[in-house]
Order: structure tokens, then sequence, then C-alpha cells
């Protein structure tokens, strides 16, 4: 049976293919001009934008190794086949008589394998061990529409499944139950770009901050302009409004610490111009604020332009330029003066599909399958991954099938590089995955460490009788809870509702005036959006 054809795949689609792109910018309507109504925030010329409530406080793990993920997207569908080109392959040749790299014009990975020597920027990374290339990732059955298939690739879902929530909003909402009531004053995962964003969607709350600009967003911050969301009703304008109210709050809580680690940071080196590369500010924005030590351990940030279904080649070229000397500055300034920070550092480039592997009538190409990915930094070492699409006997209808799902991708990177456990990971994709044995420095999960926050047990009153002493300790200052419950988990008392600075506390529970007769007990912290009890017994 031949593959449905989805309207707006190709330019030939014509009006089809523009109203994809129209619906698709009106689903972040509310993001993009319900801000602008709050506020104005620029920093770079770039706008910032926060989105509701993060879950993230740090994660456990990352207190000991301060790995960090940077996802860079390809926005409109990369065309991997002249990304990495395979060399010497005639039937790559012939299929694109027009678009095809000539082996003269690429720089070689290997004598297989070369890139354009539009990206000669990549050659040290490659040359020392900070550059890998996952071939062909993609997915069964890929959806061509540019709306549902960025859906599936943020989802992690099948092409058959319709998931509301982000594989990254799944495994915060997981591991920081506790945001809502105890929330963090760091910004966990930023993204910089325009577009709201599935990827970070939990059933609760959508877990990024988007940032830009730390002056002007503490400028407004000082202003002390908080929008209330009480007393909105359950009709369309008052759902809008309570989402703009939302994110802008969420922008405040931030903007101190966003202020602290900008100016405590500081760029070394020389990023290209932002007039002529859309890459270079973002990732310039976030090397400062790693520098900084703001703490946040995931970032997105994009690029667009990667639909290109006419005249692509030197579009394309100029979008991989784009991408090199961004990367590389950036992966330079986090290597001056010998810190380390960039074997800490891990960049993925991911794309919602590739192109086909025929030049089109336009001297582009049209929606595809699967696409390469690029992996930088980290001390990953340099290699392949997966299988290069076979070009040997072209499908006239059908690209070659992809080689490496992509959800393998996200799996190796949660388990190995973020040193999470199986169970975790297999919850989160909802699937037990298969990792890609080598492709990062594997890192066990870290057993008994709190994070930011520890719950650190009680011991009997040294002067009181029948009391005892409980000992927590915060990091990093935030709304605290501390809560009795019940053998059920039923909460009976609060002990501690307020916000404390970072430090160590004591609070010393007496049963009796607790009203809490003898039996079993449960103690519940929460704190940076974490959560952890001890057992407690009253004689």
């Amino acid at each position: 049976m031949a593959k449905p054809h989805y309207l707006g795949k190709s330019l030939a689609d014509g009006q089809a293919h523009e109203r994809a792109h129209r619906l698709w910018s009106r689903r972040d309507f509310l993001a993009t001009a319900g801000l602008l109504g709050a506020g104005s925030w620029l920093l770079g010329g770039l706008p910032i934008r926060a989105l509701k409530p993060s879950l993230l406080a740090a994660h456990p793990t990352w207190n000991d190794n301060d790995r960090v993920l940077i996802l860079i997207r390809l926005d409109g569908g990369n065309d991997g086949l002249n990304t990495v080109i395979e060399r010497s392959n005639h039937h790559y040749y012939n299929l694109r008589p027009s678009l095809a790299i000539a082996d003269a014009d690429l720089w070689h990975l290997s004598p297989e394998y070369g890139m354009p020597t539009e990206t000669n920027s990549l050659q040290p990374l490659w040359a020392e061990g900070k550059m890998k290339v996952i071939f062909n990732v993609g997915y069964p059955d890929p959806n061509l529409s540019h709306f549902r298939s960025s859906d599936i690739i943020y989802s992690a879902s099948d092409a058959n499944q319709v998931v509301e929530t982000g594989w990254i909003g799944r495994f915060l909402e997981n591991e920081y139950a506790a945001f809502l009531e105890t929330p963090s004053t760091v910004p966990p995962a930023l993204q910089i770009g325009v577009q709201s964003n599935l990827l970070f969607r939990a059933e609760d709350a959508n877990m990024a901050l988007v940032v830009s600009s730390p002056q002007e967003f503490y400028q407004i911050a000082q202003t002390g302009q908080l929008y209330p969301t009480a007393g909105l009703t359950n009709s369309l304008r008052d759902r809008e409004l309570f989402f703009v109210r939302q994110t802008a709050n969420a922008a405040f809580r931030y903007a101190e610490t966003i202020r602290k680690a900008f100016y405590a940071g500081k760029n070394d080196v020389d990023y290209p111009p932002p007039s002529t590369n859309l890459l270079s500010a973002p990732l310039s924005i976030i090397a400062r604020l790693l520098k900084g030590g703001m703490g946040t351990r995931i970032f997105l940030v994009d690029i667009a332009d990667f639909d290109t279904h006419v005249l692509q080649r030197a579009n394309h070229l100029n979008l991989l330029w784009q991408l090199a000397t961004a990367v590389r500055a950036f992966y330079d300034d986090l290597a001056h003066g010998n810190s380390g920070l960039d074997k800490k550092v891990l960049s993925m480039t991911f794309s919602e599909f590739g192109r086909t592997i025929y030049e089109n009538g336009s001297r582009g190409t049209d929606h595809g399958a699967g696409t390469h990915t690029l992996l930088f930094g980290g001390d990953i070492g340099s290699g392949f991954a997966g299988e290069y699409q076979d070009l040997s006997n072209p499908d006239p209808i059908h690209d070659p099938p992809h080689s490496v799902d992509f959800r393998d991708v996200y799996a190796t990177v949660l388990q190995h590089w973020l040193g999470n456990p199986p169970d975790l990971v297999n919850y989160v994709l909802n699937r037990n995955s298969q990792l890609l044995a080598g492709l990062v420095p594997a890192l066990p999960p870290a057993l008994g460490d709190n994070g930011r926050t520890a719950l650190l047990g009680h011991n009997p009153h040294p002067t009181q009788p029948s009391a005892y002493v409980i000992k927590f300790a915060i990091q990093q200052g935030s709304p605290v809870r501390l809560q009795i419950l019940d053998a059920a988990g039923h909460v009976l008392r609060t002990l501690v509702s307020e916000y404390k600075a970072a430090g160590s506390y004591t609070f010393t529970l007496a049963p009796a005036q607790w009203y809490l007769p003898p039996g079993r007990y449960r103690y519940r912290l929460m704190a940076n959006g974490q959560v952890f009890e001890r057992s407690l017994t009253v004689p």
C-alpha cells in the first residue's frame, strides 16, 4: 500500500503547505502575542519568554557530576544527506544532480564520510574526540507534517499516538512532584526561542523558562507587576489570560537568580555576529549563565529555515555554517581557562524529520524520513552510530527506513549521560528502549544523594524529654514545608510552611504539643521541588 500523501509536505502542495505553517504559528499565539502584552523582554535583540512553573529544582545526580544537556533543534526538517555525506557514493550524486556536495568540497570525518567545508569549524571538535554522528535517526511510519511530526518528536510517542506531554516534562514531573508547593528559585530548564513547546509539558505544568535577557528581565521583576490569576472563569478568554499571567509570574520568580548568574559569568571568546548567525546569541548567553554558576541543566535552542523546498544548496550550507561556527565558539568559550566545563556539556541536534533522498524540480528537497543527529562536547569521543541510508535501490515513493529510533537516543542520554535508572527511563519513554552502547560516557545513578535538599533525620532532644530534633538542610533558598503523616500517608500536621534561605535547620517536635498519640508516623520535607520522607515511632 502506498504511503498516504500529507498535504503540505512539499512545495507543490502550495496553499496547504503555507496553511500548515500558519497553523503551526497559531498554536504558539499565546506564548508570543500574549507575553508581548505583558511587556517586551529583550536582551541582545532576542525575545525572552517564561513558561508555566517548572518542576525541576536539581536532579540528584547533577550535584556530583554537573552534567548539562543542550538540545539544538534544526527547525523545519534538516537534510541529513547533505549534512554528513557518504563519499564516492555514485547513487547519491545520481539522485541529486544539482544538490550533491562534491568530494573536493568536503572535509573528511573518515575515509567513508565527510561534511561540507562550510562546517570546517567543527574539525577541532572531531579531532579532539568531542563529536559524534548518529546516522538516519527517525521512527516507524514517519508523519510528514511539520506540526504532527514535531509533536511526535517532543512527546516521544508512536506515530499513531497523540500524547499531550513531553518526554522531558514527564521526566521532571516524576522526579520533582513538590515544585508547585515549594518551587525552586533556580530556573531548571531554559528554552531560548519563540515557540511554545510540548517538550517540557507535563500533566500539571509546562516545565521550562525561556531566557534571553537577564538585564531587562531583572528590570521587569523590580517593578513588582505580578499578575493575579484568581477569579478568572473557565471561558476561553480567561483560560488564555490565566496562561499569560502565570507565564509572566514565572519570569519574576527567576529574575534575581538569572541576573546574578549573568553578571557572575562572562564570555571569553568572540562569537559570530548575531546578525549573520541565529545560534550565536543564544549559545553565548547559555555559556555565560553556565559560567556564572546558575545551575540550570537542560537547555533548548533552535535555528529555523531548514524547510528547504527551493534552491536548497546555498541556503542549507549557510545554515550548516551557522551551526558549526556557533557550536565551535560555544565550546571554545566553555573550555577557556581549562575549567573543564566543556567536558560537562553535551549538545545534541534534532529535527522533526529529514528530507527526501531525491531532489525536487525546484532544486530543493521535500519532507522525508530519517536524518542524522550530531553530538558535541562531553569528551564523548569521535565516531559514528547507526547505519547510513541505503541509496543503492531507491523506492520512488518511500525513503529508506530509519536505522536508529529517536527514542533510543533519548534513552541513552537520560540513562548514560544524566545518570538515571533504567526503570525511570522506561517510564518516561513508555517503552523498553535499546541503548546505544558507547555513545556517551556512562554515569551510574547516584544513590542516597538528596540534591539541593537533604532530610538528615531525627534524634531525641538532648534536654527535652519525649521530644525529637528533626534536621534538614537546603543549599538554595526555597519555600519549605515540613509535615507529619500517618502510616497511610495522610497529612496530619504541618510543622513548617515558610520560605527559608540556604542553610541547615532543626525543628523540635514535641508530639504531645501537636496532639500526636503513640504510634508510627512519617515526616515529609518538601523544598526546591523535591520530596523526602523518613519514619518516626512515637512510644
